[in-house]
Protein backbone atom coordinates (compact mmCIF):
# COMPACT_ATOMS: atom_id res chain seq x y z
CA UNK A 1 0.00 0.00 0.00
CA UNK A 2 2.78 2.26 0.85
CA UNK A 3 3.64 2.24 -3.08
CA UNK A 4 0.15 2.99 -4.48
CA UNK A 5 0.30 7.31 -4.11
CA UNK A 6 4.12 6.81 -6.09
CA UNK A 7 1.85 5.38 -9.15
CA UNK A 8 0.65 8.78 -10.66
CA UNK A 9 4.05 10.53 -9.83
CA UNK A 10 5.94 8.53 -12.40
CA UNK A 11 3.60 9.72 -15.36
CA UNK A 12 3.64 12.79 -14.28
CA UNK A 13 7.49 13.49 -13.48
CA UNK A 14 7.91 12.14 -17.27
CA UNK A 15 4.97 14.35 -18.68
CA UNK A 16 6.91 17.23 -16.86
CA UNK A 17 10.74 16.23 -17.83
CA UNK A 18 9.24 15.96 -21.26
CA UNK A 19 7.49 19.62 -21.41
CA UNK A 20 10.52 21.14 -20.39
CA UNK A 21 12.40 19.24 -22.81
CA UNK A 22 10.44 21.50 -25.33
CA UNK A 23 10.30 24.31 -22.96
CA UNK A 24 14.49 24.48 -23.00
CA UNK A 25 15.06 24.18 -26.63
CA UNK A 26 11.99 26.63 -27.68
CA UNK A 27 13.51 29.77 -24.86
CA UNK A 28 17.29 29.33 -23.58
CA UNK A 29 19.42 28.95 -26.99
CA UNK A 30 17.47 31.90 -27.99
CA UNK A 31 18.18 34.20 -24.75
CA UNK A 32 21.75 32.73 -25.27
CA UNK A 33 22.43 34.18 -28.63
CA UNK A 34 20.74 37.22 -27.68
CA UNK A 35 23.03 37.38 -24.45
CA UNK A 36 26.08 36.30 -26.10
CA UNK A 37 25.58 39.21 -28.89
CA UNK A 38 24.78 41.80 -25.79
CA UNK A 39 27.98 40.97 -24.56
CA UNK A 40 29.43 41.15 -28.07
CA UNK A 41 28.41 44.33 -28.42
CA UNK A 42 29.66 45.93 -25.23
CA UNK A 43 33.14 44.40 -25.97
CA UNK A 44 34.05 44.93 -29.23
CA UNK A 45 35.31 48.14 -28.68
CA UNK A 46 38.37 47.00 -27.46
CA UNK A 47 39.33 45.33 -31.30
CA UNK A 48 37.86 48.86 -32.83
CA UNK A 49 40.52 50.26 -31.01
CA UNK A 50 43.14 48.68 -32.93
CA UNK A 51 41.99 50.45 -35.81
CA UNK A 52 39.48 53.22 -34.83
CA UNK A 53 42.29 55.12 -32.18
CA UNK A 54 44.78 55.87 -34.91
CA UNK A 55 41.79 56.62 -37.08
CA UNK A 56 40.09 59.14 -34.69
CA UNK A 57 43.15 60.44 -32.71
CA UNK A 58 42.13 59.33 -29.73
CA UNK A 59 43.83 59.03 -26.67
CA UNK A 60 44.14 55.91 -24.34
CA UNK A 61 42.24 58.00 -21.35
CA UNK A 62 39.62 58.97 -24.58
CA UNK A 63 38.94 55.49 -25.07
CA UNK A 64 39.02 54.30 -21.34
CA UNK A 65 36.69 56.78 -20.45
CA UNK A 66 34.25 56.01 -23.66
CA UNK A 67 34.52 52.25 -22.72
CA UNK A 68 33.47 52.63 -19.42
CA UNK A 69 30.55 55.18 -19.98
CA UNK A 70 28.52 52.39 -21.40
CA UNK A 71 28.04 51.56 -18.13
CA UNK A 72 26.56 55.14 -16.66
CA UNK A 73 23.69 54.39 -18.74
CA UNK A 74 23.48 51.06 -18.10
CA UNK A 75 23.39 51.36 -14.01
CA UNK A 76 21.11 54.52 -14.16
CA UNK A 77 18.36 52.69 -16.65
CA UNK A 78 18.39 49.25 -15.25
CA UNK A 79 16.05 49.36 -12.60
CA UNK A 80 12.98 51.83 -14.20
CA UNK A 81 13.83 49.73 -17.68
CA UNK A 82 12.87 46.05 -15.09
CA UNK A 83 9.90 48.24 -12.99
CA UNK A 84 8.69 48.67 -16.90
CA UNK A 85 8.66 44.60 -18.08
CA UNK A 86 5.56 43.58 -15.92
CA UNK A 87 3.41 46.18 -17.00
CA UNK A 88 4.08 46.20 -20.88
CA UNK A 89 5.18 42.70 -21.02
CA UNK A 90 8.42 40.73 -21.44
CA UNK A 91 8.24 40.12 -25.43
CA UNK A 92 8.12 43.87 -25.89
CA UNK A 93 10.66 45.12 -23.72
CA UNK A 94 13.18 42.35 -25.34
CA UNK A 95 12.27 43.50 -28.37
CA UNK A 96 12.73 46.63 -27.66
CA UNK A 97 15.82 46.50 -26.22
CA UNK A 98 17.20 44.27 -28.79
CA UNK A 99 16.30 46.61 -31.47
CA UNK A 100 17.75 50.16 -30.12
CA UNK A 101 21.04 48.51 -28.96
CA UNK A 102 21.44 46.70 -32.44
CA UNK A 103 20.78 50.06 -34.10
CA UNK A 104 22.93 52.11 -31.50
CA UNK A 105 26.06 49.32 -32.05
CA UNK A 106 25.99 49.69 -35.52
CA UNK A 107 25.70 53.33 -35.10
CA UNK A 108 28.94 53.29 -33.82
CA UNK A 109 30.19 52.71 -37.35
CA UNK A 110 29.60 56.78 -37.58
CA UNK A 111 31.61 57.83 -34.86
CA UNK A 112 34.47 60.77 -36.04
CA UNK A 113 34.79 62.96 -32.67
CA UNK A 114 35.24 62.23 -29.17
CA UNK A 115 31.32 63.41 -28.12
CA UNK A 116 29.86 61.20 -30.66
CA UNK A 117 32.15 58.35 -29.44
CA UNK A 118 31.10 59.13 -25.85
CA UNK A 119 27.71 59.96 -26.54
CA UNK A 120 26.72 56.47 -28.31
CA UNK A 121 28.20 54.79 -25.85
CA UNK A 122 26.34 55.99 -23.26
CA UNK A 123 23.16 55.56 -25.59
CA UNK A 124 24.47 51.68 -25.67
CA UNK A 125 24.67 51.46 -21.85
CA UNK A 126 21.22 53.26 -21.66
CA UNK A 127 19.21 50.40 -24.32
CA UNK A 128 21.15 47.91 -23.13
CA UNK A 129 20.06 48.36 -19.61
CA UNK A 130 17.97 45.80 -17.81
CA UNK A 131 18.53 43.26 -20.33
CA UNK A 132 20.47 40.32 -18.34
CA UNK A 133 18.04 40.95 -14.92
CA UNK A 134 14.72 41.20 -17.34
CA UNK A 135 15.99 37.91 -19.02
CA UNK A 136 16.24 36.63 -15.87
CA UNK A 137 12.93 38.21 -14.50
CA UNK A 138 11.20 36.80 -17.29
CA UNK A 139 12.52 33.30 -16.45
CA UNK A 140 10.87 33.03 -13.51
CA UNK A 141 7.58 33.07 -15.19
CA UNK A 142 8.68 29.02 -16.67
CA UNK A 143 11.26 28.01 -14.49
CA UNK A 144 10.68 26.85 -10.44
CA UNK A 145 13.43 27.02 -8.01
CA UNK A 146 14.38 23.66 -8.60
CA UNK A 147 15.01 24.02 -12.48
CA UNK A 148 15.93 27.77 -12.55
CA UNK A 149 19.56 26.91 -11.81
CA UNK A 150 20.26 24.92 -14.62
CA UNK A 151 18.26 27.06 -17.13
CA UNK A 152 20.50 30.41 -15.85
CA UNK A 153 23.78 28.64 -16.14
CA UNK A 154 23.15 27.69 -19.95
CA UNK A 155 22.58 31.39 -20.47
CA UNK A 156 25.38 33.26 -18.46
CA UNK A 157 28.03 31.13 -20.27
CA UNK A 158 27.56 33.88 -23.20
CA UNK A 159 29.56 36.06 -21.04
CA UNK A 160 33.10 34.08 -21.66
CA UNK A 161 31.57 32.68 -24.85
CA UNK A 162 31.35 36.36 -26.44
CA UNK A 163 34.73 36.59 -25.70
CA UNK A 164 35.11 33.14 -27.96
CA UNK A 165 33.36 33.88 -30.53
CA UNK A 166 33.93 37.45 -30.41
CA UNK A 167 37.54 37.70 -30.95
CA UNK A 168 37.74 35.27 -34.54
CA UNK A 169 34.84 37.13 -35.38
CA UNK A 170 35.90 40.84 -34.97
CA UNK A 171 39.50 39.90 -36.10
CA UNK A 172 37.49 38.45 -39.57
CA UNK A 173 35.47 41.47 -39.89
CA UNK A 174 38.05 44.01 -39.38
CA UNK A 175 40.64 42.15 -41.51
CA UNK A 176 38.50 40.75 -44.60
CA UNK A 177 36.10 44.20 -45.08
CA UNK A 178 39.04 46.86 -44.36
CA UNK A 179 38.53 49.41 -47.01
CA UNK A 180 35.58 47.59 -48.71
CA UNK A 181 33.11 50.83 -49.80
CA UNK A 182 35.90 53.62 -48.22
CA UNK A 183 35.03 51.66 -44.83
CA UNK A 184 37.82 51.04 -42.46
CA UNK A 185 37.54 47.40 -41.22
CA UNK A 186 36.57 48.65 -37.42
CA UNK A 187 33.03 50.42 -39.06
CA UNK A 188 32.38 46.95 -40.77
CA UNK A 189 32.78 45.29 -37.45
CA UNK A 190 30.14 47.31 -35.26
CA UNK A 191 28.11 46.98 -38.37
CA UNK A 192 28.31 43.40 -38.65
CA UNK A 193 27.77 42.53 -35.27
CA UNK A 194 25.23 45.17 -34.40
CA UNK A 195 22.54 44.24 -37.20
CA UNK A 196 21.73 40.66 -36.45
CA UNK A 197 20.62 42.43 -32.80
CA UNK A 198 17.92 44.04 -34.57
CA UNK A 199 16.90 40.87 -36.62
CA UNK A 200 16.78 38.86 -33.25
CA UNK A 201 14.75 41.80 -31.53
CA UNK A 202 11.99 41.15 -34.85
CA UNK A 203 12.64 37.33 -34.10
CA UNK A 204 11.78 38.01 -30.27
CA UNK A 205 8.47 39.19 -30.89
CA UNK A 206 7.23 35.73 -32.59
CA UNK A 207 9.31 33.64 -30.57
CA UNK A 208 8.68 34.45 -26.97
CA UNK A 209 5.25 34.85 -25.20
CA UNK A 210 5.00 37.02 -22.60
CA UNK A 211 4.05 34.44 -19.74
CA UNK A 212 3.13 30.62 -19.95
CA UNK A 213 -0.70 31.67 -20.28
CA UNK A 214 0.00 33.20 -22.78
CA UNK A 215 1.86 31.02 -25.04
CA UNK A 216 -0.07 29.52 -27.66
CA UNK A 217 2.04 26.52 -28.22
CA UNK A 218 1.22 24.88 -24.77
CA UNK A 219 -1.81 23.10 -23.86
CA UNK A 220 -4.14 24.37 -20.73
CA UNK A 221 -2.77 21.07 -18.81
CA UNK A 222 0.88 22.02 -19.57
CA UNK A 223 0.12 25.59 -18.67
CA UNK A 224 -1.39 24.32 -15.45
CA UNK A 225 1.74 22.25 -14.67
CA UNK A 226 4.32 24.87 -15.23
CA UNK A 227 1.55 26.83 -12.71
CA UNK A 228 2.48 24.44 -10.13
CA UNK A 229 6.28 24.43 -10.37
CA UNK A 230 6.70 28.46 -10.80
CA UNK A 231 5.17 29.34 -7.66
CA UNK A 232 6.86 27.95 -4.94
CA UNK A 233 6.66 29.07 -1.17
CA UNK A 234 8.44 32.42 -0.40
CA UNK A 235 11.61 31.93 2.11
CA UNK A 236 11.68 34.75 4.95
CA UNK A 237 14.74 36.73 5.36
CA UNK A 238 14.78 40.39 5.36
CA UNK A 239 10.82 41.38 5.30
CA UNK A 240 11.33 44.97 3.55
CA UNK A 241 14.36 46.56 1.22
CA UNK A 242 14.71 48.98 3.74
CA UNK A 243 16.26 46.48 5.82
CA UNK A 244 18.17 45.36 3.23
CA UNK A 245 19.72 48.69 1.83
CA UNK A 246 20.73 49.50 6.05
CA UNK A 247 22.82 46.08 6.46
CA UNK A 248 26.70 46.61 6.19
CA UNK A 249 26.65 42.33 4.59
CA UNK A 250 25.07 43.88 1.57
CA UNK A 251 27.26 47.01 1.06
CA UNK A 252 30.74 44.04 1.55
CA UNK A 253 29.41 41.82 -0.82
CA UNK A 254 28.74 44.49 -3.61
CA UNK A 255 32.38 45.92 -2.40
CA UNK A 256 33.39 42.39 -3.07
CA UNK A 257 32.12 41.95 -6.50
CA UNK A 258 32.91 45.46 -7.37
CA UNK A 259 36.64 44.29 -7.14
CA UNK A 260 35.60 41.41 -9.01
CA UNK A 261 34.09 42.98 -11.67
CA UNK A 262 37.10 45.92 -12.41
CA UNK A 263 39.50 43.09 -12.84
CA UNK A 264 36.80 41.30 -15.61
CA UNK A 265 36.02 44.35 -17.60
CA UNK A 266 40.42 44.97 -17.78
CA UNK A 267 40.99 42.13 -19.93
CA UNK A 268 37.50 42.33 -21.62
CA UNK A 269 38.57 46.10 -22.89
CA UNK A 270 42.37 45.42 -23.00
CA UNK A 271 43.01 42.66 -23.72
CA UNK A 272 43.43 43.07 -27.96
CA UNK A 273 45.93 45.73 -27.00
CA UNK A 274 47.92 43.66 -24.36
CA UNK A 275 48.38 41.11 -27.27
CA UNK A 276 49.34 44.60 -29.58
CA UNK A 277 52.00 44.99 -26.89
CA UNK A 278 53.09 41.71 -26.66
CA UNK A 279 54.20 41.59 -30.28
CA UNK A 280 51.31 40.61 -32.19
CA UNK A 281 50.46 42.66 -35.15
CA UNK A 282 47.99 40.77 -37.23
CA UNK A 283 44.36 41.78 -36.27
CA UNK A 284 43.25 38.21 -37.29
CA UNK A 285 45.78 36.75 -34.97
CA UNK A 286 44.82 38.83 -32.26
CA UNK A 287 41.20 37.57 -32.89
CA UNK A 288 42.02 33.70 -32.58
CA UNK A 289 44.69 34.59 -29.50
CA UNK A 290 41.97 36.59 -27.61
CA UNK A 291 39.54 33.81 -27.59
CA UNK A 292 41.82 31.44 -25.62
CA UNK A 293 41.41 33.00 -21.78
CA UNK A 294 37.64 33.19 -22.66
CA UNK A 295 37.55 29.34 -23.79
CA UNK A 296 39.51 28.59 -20.41
CA UNK A 297 37.15 30.62 -18.14
CA UNK A 298 34.38 28.56 -19.73
CA UNK A 299 36.07 25.32 -18.46
CA UNK A 300 36.69 27.36 -14.85
CA UNK A 301 33.18 27.83 -14.31
CA UNK A 302 31.62 25.18 -14.57
CA UNK A 303 34.38 23.02 -12.74
CA UNK A 304 35.01 25.51 -9.79
CA UNK A 305 31.00 25.80 -9.64
CA UNK A 306 30.67 21.81 -9.53
CA UNK A 307 33.30 22.29 -6.41
CA UNK A 308 31.80 24.49 -4.53
CA UNK A 309 28.19 22.35 -5.04
CA UNK A 310 29.68 19.41 -3.71
CA UNK A 311 31.12 21.16 -0.98
CA UNK A 312 28.78 23.47 0.13
CA UNK A 313 31.39 25.93 0.48
CA UNK A 314 31.26 29.42 -1.04
CA UNK A 315 33.62 32.00 0.61
CA UNK A 316 37.08 29.96 -0.13
CA UNK A 317 35.66 29.19 -3.58
CA UNK A 318 35.34 32.94 -4.53
CA UNK A 319 38.18 34.17 -2.40
CA UNK A 320 40.67 32.39 -4.03
CA UNK A 321 40.50 32.39 -7.33
CA UNK A 322 39.83 36.30 -6.73
CA UNK A 323 43.70 36.29 -5.60
CA UNK A 324 45.10 33.98 -7.89
CA UNK A 325 43.38 35.65 -10.51
CA UNK A 326 45.47 38.63 -9.25
CA UNK A 327 48.74 37.14 -8.63
CA UNK A 328 48.23 36.10 -12.44
CA UNK A 329 47.59 39.10 -14.18
CA UNK A 330 50.60 40.37 -11.97
CA UNK A 331 52.69 37.94 -13.46
CA UNK A 332 51.37 38.40 -16.95
CA UNK A 333 51.74 42.22 -16.69
CA UNK A 334 55.62 41.72 -15.48
CA UNK A 335 55.89 39.17 -18.72
CA UNK A 336 54.59 41.90 -20.93
CA UNK A 337 56.53 41.25 -23.94
CA UNK A 338 56.78 37.67 -23.85
CA UNK A 339 53.68 36.94 -25.76
CA UNK A 340 53.76 32.56 -24.65
CA UNK A 341 53.90 33.79 -20.96
CA UNK A 342 52.28 36.62 -20.89
CA UNK A 343 48.95 34.81 -22.81
CA UNK A 344 49.50 31.83 -19.81
CA UNK A 345 49.26 33.59 -17.09
CA UNK A 346 46.13 35.96 -18.99
CA UNK A 347 44.37 32.56 -19.43
CA UNK A 348 44.96 32.01 -15.70
CA UNK A 349 44.07 35.13 -14.33
CA UNK A 350 40.49 34.97 -16.73
CA UNK A 351 39.61 31.50 -15.57
CA UNK A 352 40.24 32.71 -11.78
CA UNK A 353 38.09 35.58 -12.53
CA UNK A 354 35.19 34.47 -14.31
CA UNK A 355 35.26 31.07 -11.35
CA UNK A 356 35.14 33.87 -8.50
CA UNK A 357 32.65 35.61 -10.39
CA UNK A 358 30.59 32.54 -11.02
CA UNK A 359 30.51 31.28 -7.22
CA UNK A 360 30.38 34.85 -5.45
CA UNK A 361 26.79 35.36 -6.34
CA UNK A 362 25.99 31.99 -4.33
CA UNK A 363 26.95 34.06 -1.33
CA UNK A 364 23.95 37.09 -1.61
CA UNK A 365 21.61 34.25 -3.21
CA UNK A 366 22.08 32.22 0.41
CA UNK A 367 21.39 35.26 2.44
CA UNK A 368 18.76 37.07 0.59
CA UNK A 369 15.32 35.32 0.11
CA UNK A 370 11.72 36.09 -0.64
CA UNK A 371 10.55 39.10 -2.72
CA UNK A 372 13.50 41.57 -1.23
CA UNK A 373 15.72 39.62 -2.56
CA UNK A 374 15.53 41.16 -5.97
CA UNK A 375 15.97 44.27 -4.40
CA UNK A 376 18.91 43.52 -2.58
CA UNK A 377 20.88 41.93 -5.69
CA UNK A 378 20.41 44.55 -7.81
CA UNK A 379 21.68 46.70 -5.30
CA UNK A 380 24.65 44.85 -5.52
CA UNK A 381 25.25 44.19 -8.95
CA UNK A 382 24.67 48.11 -9.56
CA UNK A 383 26.94 49.19 -7.24
CA UNK A 384 29.33 46.38 -8.64
CA UNK A 385 29.13 47.22 -11.69
CA UNK A 386 30.32 50.56 -11.21
CA UNK A 387 33.44 48.44 -11.64
CA UNK A 388 32.67 48.70 -15.32
CA UNK A 389 32.80 52.04 -15.87
CA UNK A 390 36.03 52.72 -13.44
CA UNK A 391 38.20 49.77 -14.46
CA UNK A 392 38.43 50.73 -18.34
CA UNK A 393 38.95 54.60 -17.00
CA UNK A 394 41.89 54.06 -14.46
CA UNK A 395 43.42 51.69 -17.23
CA UNK A 396 43.14 54.47 -20.28
CA UNK A 397 44.18 57.25 -18.27
CA UNK A 398 47.16 55.60 -16.43
CA UNK A 399 48.17 54.33 -19.89
CA UNK A 400 48.15 58.10 -21.32
CA UNK A 401 50.13 59.32 -18.25
CA UNK A 402 52.31 56.64 -18.10
CA UNK A 403 52.95 55.15 -22.02
CA UNK A 404 52.56 51.97 -20.70
CA UNK A 405 49.61 49.46 -19.80
CA UNK A 406 51.50 48.55 -16.71
CA UNK A 407 50.93 50.89 -14.30
CA UNK A 408 46.77 50.54 -14.79
CA UNK A 409 47.10 46.78 -14.84
CA UNK A 410 48.59 46.57 -11.42
CA UNK A 411 45.99 48.76 -9.80
CA UNK A 412 43.34 46.10 -11.11
CA UNK A 413 45.74 43.48 -9.37
CA UNK A 414 45.54 45.56 -6.11
CA UNK A 415 41.89 45.48 -6.59
CA UNK A 416 41.18 41.55 -7.10
CA UNK A 417 43.58 40.93 -3.76
CA UNK A 418 41.67 43.35 -2.30
CA UNK A 419 38.67 41.70 -2.97
CA UNK A 420 39.66 38.35 -2.36
CA UNK A 421 39.82 39.68 1.12
CA UNK A 422 37.13 41.05 1.03
CA UNK A 423 35.02 37.73 0.43
CA UNK A 424 37.14 35.70 3.33
CA UNK A 425 35.26 38.73 5.13
CA UNK A 426 31.78 38.03 4.35
CA UNK A 427 29.87 35.71 6.55
CA UNK A 428 26.96 34.29 6.37
CA UNK A 429 24.52 33.64 9.37
CA UNK A 430 24.20 29.83 9.34
CA UNK A 431 20.23 30.58 9.79
CA UNK A 432 20.07 32.20 6.27
CA UNK A 433 21.99 29.50 4.59
CA UNK A 434 21.24 26.68 2.37
CA UNK A 435 24.78 25.77 1.17
CA UNK A 436 23.22 22.44 -0.95
CA UNK A 437 21.32 24.18 -2.90
CA UNK A 438 23.07 27.82 -3.33
CA UNK A 439 25.78 27.38 -5.75
CA UNK A 440 23.59 26.06 -8.39
CA UNK A 441 21.17 29.22 -7.45
CA UNK A 442 24.13 31.49 -8.12
CA UNK A 443 23.55 31.23 -11.76
CA UNK A 444 19.42 31.90 -11.26
CA UNK A 445 20.32 35.06 -9.06
CA UNK A 446 23.13 36.99 -10.62
CA UNK A 447 22.50 40.07 -13.37
CA UNK A 448 25.81 40.45 -15.35
CA UNK A 449 28.55 42.09 -15.76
Amino acid sequence: MSTAPTKPAAPREAALASLYGRLNWRILPFLLICYLFACLDRLNIGFAKLQMQSDLGLSDAVYGLGAGIFFLGYVLFEIPSNLLLPKIGARRTIARILVLWGLTSAAMMFVRDVPTFYGLRFLLGVFEAGFAPGMIFYLTYWYGEARMARAIAIVMTAGPLSGVVGGPLSGWAMTAFHGTLGLAGWQWMFLIEGLPCVVLGVLAWFVLADRPDTARWLSPEERAMLQTQVHAPAHTGHQSFASVAADPRIYLMAAAYFCVICGIYAVNFWLPSILKADGVTDTMRIGLYSMIPYLAAVIGMVIVGRSSDRRGERRWHSALPALAGGVSLAIATMAGGNLVASLLFMTIATLMMWAAYTVFWAIPSEYLKGDVAAGGIALINTIGLLGGFLSPTIIGFATSATGSLHAGLYVMVALLVIGAGLLMAIRVPRSHASPRNASSDAFATANQP
